[in-house]
């Protein structure tokens, strides 16, 4: 059943599409004039952001109360001038230093914004306290409850930052919240980093702030040579091994508090080897040379970037280094490099599998692998470092407990070099370039750790732009059947609801758009938002999509939330519910509300990026799909208004609310090509495709409005309909015509009495 509210309106539809053009020019107008004043209000606040206090603790310091940090804390000491850190106070007791991760580290969030975290460490480097205490993440503003990440945050309590330092960082686990990914990584990230150079700075736990080396610093020497065969390697030291036999590993399982590891020991003879494991720094040419060849040595080297380095690990025995489950998630979690306080994890990029070793002498080993270490991770192959073995014992169905073995490992000085001693510097001023350029490195290894653990959600995001992209170039081709471009289309926007959207959580929002241009009129910084790695490239997606084919790429086809609503739409449908369409009159008087919430939205960031984060809430994207409905009740009842909505109106929400398509929707009219194919009886007299364009993006006169146009591609299946276009039927009813002529002609022309007395002679 459908029920039409379309009103006769043809003969004021051009004035009306005058007045629309009009409306368009006039936003855009007002929308350069807002940039424009918004630039000259970032201009006038970049003096008073210069004289802003020098470090973000003394911002903060008065607005915290201590006892919220540590209980029993009663107040904050005076913040010290040499580094930011205050006491933190008990009576006239000092218990611990309070600091801010911000002042320390880079900690900006989802949002480009930094994090601001305050933590607590008392003299033996372990933290008593964090508290989250200002950001602008719109997920935890909005999405979570703020007491779930403060809660998480007071976990890091007792944290013990001389672990860390021993460990790398990695004497911990992670606990994720969902939805929250970057913003948990951050800020975990953060805490840790900032805890131990203030432990170090301090003198706590022992620990101590590194020094420039006073003695010769060393670099490879490409000239050095290596022995030939595998005696004298692991003689010498090019080459570590780590042997551990069954009844090492039993004892060592006895030493763990889980008593159930020792109650299943493993029952071959104790003299049976575990493994058998061996390490070489292959990226030293001449160790390379010895170990894999001249010929895997140049594969080497052609596989390594500037700056990167490389290992050797070859292993027999009952136990694999590598494990079966890097092949599911594309992690080595049984090994871990640590070097001082970096740790690298090797992952299925960062390997290749090894055949022989071409050293004389070589044991058979049952794996042979090769591990890079990248450039950015700040390895340095001339100090020391070991590797990690992480053992596993099941204890019980699904449950594991877990002990570590270490191999250490320093190359050996035949094969470095002493670099001539640097110029004198002021010792500020070369202070200042390393911790920037180990922040630089800590925050660019933060965000590729983020892009490799989302390896499968960018592949998958990958094949589907590249899939959407040659529908649109070859839509001719495809919308030739109508059956087949409705279900590519049911199909396409399954995959952006389910995988997209609820499993990826890759929901463009206005929110991105604000945090844009926050970020260029502060300090900008691709890396805060290299963070999010599927909306990075969605936004570039719908940069380029923009100039060819207008918003509809995104909003018709790469949006979650308007394939949710399409497809139970779809399904209305089925169920029988009416369809309304809105008379053309009170339609073209509607879609201009989305501009204005839009242009509402944008200027309030300019005053309170805050509060119009909070505003923003006007997209239920976040109940439907981030948080997939497990909200607060007005949330959700106003998600799912909505949804009832365009169960009678097609993409309601789209076509008359949405911020996020009136803002994309402004430089849609920039776009070069116009692919969509139109006759120029469209209008005038056929009303065809203006009558069952879903979104009404059509004007009566025949125009499509690409502010509206979600590219569909429905009508296109109209163009070339042999049942519904009257200029493709008219035409073949001329060819028909004209062949049932011809025919005629024939038979007349056969049953001529001339042609039959030839044929009888």
């Amino acid at each position: 059943m459908s029920v039409s509210l379309r009103m006769p309106l043809a003969s004021l539809a051009p004035r009306s599409a005058c007045r629309a053009n009009g409306l368009i020019r006039s936003f855009t107008i007002l929308m350069a004039g807002l940039l424009i004043v918004g630039l000259m209000i970032a201009a006038g606040a970049a003096p008073a952001r210069a004289q802003a206090t020098a470090n973000v603790l003394s911002q903060f310091i008065d607005d915290i109360a201590p006892g919220e940090l540590v209980e029993g804390a009663d107040a904050f000491g005076p913040v010290r001038e040499d580094i930011p850190v205050a006491p933190l106070l008990q009576g006239d007791q000092r218990i611990g230093w309070a600091f801010i991760a911000s002042d320390f580290v880079g900690t900006t969030g989802y949002s480009g914004k930094p994090i601001h975290t305050m933590v607590a460490v008392n003299d033996d480097a372990v933290v008593m306290g964090v508290k989250l205490v200002k950001h602008s993440e719109p997920i935890v503003l909005i999405g979570i409850p703020d007491s779930k990440i403060q809660a998480l945050a007071a976990d890091y309590a007792g944290l013990d930052l001389v672990a860390e330092a021993t460990s790398g960082g990695t004497a911990h686990d992670l606990d994720i919240i969902a939805g929250a990914t970057v913003t948990i990584m951050v800020i975990d990230d953060s805490i840790v980093r900032s805890g131990l150079k203030v432990a170090r700075q301090l003198g706590l736990g022992g620990l101590s702030a590194p020094t420039a080396p006073t003695g010769p610093t060393y670099e490879i020497d490409p000239e050095a040579t290596a022995a030939s065969d595998w005696m004298t390697l692991e003689g010498d030291g090019t080459l570590r091994r780590l042997s551990l036999d069954v009844g090492q590993v039993n004892a060592a399982f006895e030493q763990v508090d889980d008593p159930r590891a020792a109650r299943r020991p493993i029952t071959d003879p104790p003299e049976t080897t575990f493994i058998d494991m061996y390490m070489g720094l292959v990226s030293v040419p001449a160790v390379g040379q010895a170990l894999l060849g001249e010929a895997e040595g140049r594969n080497l080297q052609n596989w390594l970037d500037e700056g990167d380095h490389a290992i050797m690990i070859a292993g027999r025995g009952l136990y694999s280094f590598k494990g079966s489950g890097y092949v599911r998630g594309g992690i080595f979690d049984r090994i871990v490099l640590i070097q001082g306080d970096l740790s690298v994890r090797f992952r299925d990029r960062m390997h290749r599998r090894l055949g022989d070793v071409a050293a004389e002498g070589a044991p058979e080993f049952t794996e042979t692998d090769l591990f890079k270490i990248p450039a950015d991770t700040g390895f340095d192959p001339t100090e020391p470092f070991r590797l990690q073995l992480l053992v596993q014992r099941d204890v019980a169905a699904i449950e594991r407990v877990f002990t570590t073995f270490e191999m250490g490992y320093r190359l050996p000085d035949t094969y470095m070099r002493a670099l001539p001693a640097p110029a004198p510097a002021p010792q500020t001023t070369a202070a200042q370039a390393m911790a920037e350029q180990e922040e630089h490195a800590a925050q660019s290894a933060l965000w590729k750790r983020i892009w490799q653990d989302k390896t499968v959600e960018i592949a998958g995001l990958a094949v589907m732009l590249f899939i959407l992209t040659v529908a649109f170039f070859f839509q001719g081709f495809l919308t030739r059947s109508e059956r087949v471009t409705y279900w590519f289309r049911m199909s396409f926007l399954t995959v952006t609801l389910v995988f997209l959207g609820w499993y990826a959580n890759a929901q463009l929002s206005v929110v991105n758009l604000m945090a844009l241009f926050g970020a260029l009129t502060t300090d900008f910084s691709w890396q805060a938002f290299l963070l999010d790695p599927l909306t990075f490239i969605l936004w570039f997606a719908v940069a380029a999509a923009l100039i060819f084919w207008g918003r509809g790429a995104y909003c018709g086809w790469l949006c979650p939330f308007g394939a949710l609503q399409e497809l139970t739409n779809q399904i209305g449908r089925k169920l029988g519910i009416p369809q309304w369409t809105l008379p053309w009159g009170l339609h073209e008087r509607l879609w201009p509300l989305k501009y204005m919430i839009f242009l509402g939205l944008f200027g309030v960031s300019l005053a309170s990026i805050e509060q119009a984060e909070h505003l923003a809430e006007v997209e239920p994207f976040k109940t439907a799909i981030v948080l997939k409905f497990v909200r607060a009740w007005p949330f959700v009842a106003y998600a799912a208004a909505l949804l009832i909505a365009g169960l009678f109106v097609e993409r309601f929400y789209c076509r008359y609310l949405c911020p996020l398509g009136g803002a994309l929707a402004i430089p849609a009219r920039l776009r070069m090509f116009d692919w969509l194919k139109r006759y120029k009886e469209c209008g005038n007299p056929c009303q065809t495709c203006a009558n069952e364009c879903f979104v009404q993006a059509i004007h009566p006169t025949g125009e499509i409005n690409p502010n509206e146009c979600l590219n569909c591609m429905h009508c296109q299946v109209l163009y070339q309909s042999e049942t519904k276009c009257p200029v493709v039927i008219k035409r073949l009813k001329r060819r028909e015509s004209a062949s049932r002529g011809a025919a005629d002609a024939g038979r007349a022309i056969h049953n001529h009495p001339n042609l039959k007395e030839k044929t009888n002679v």
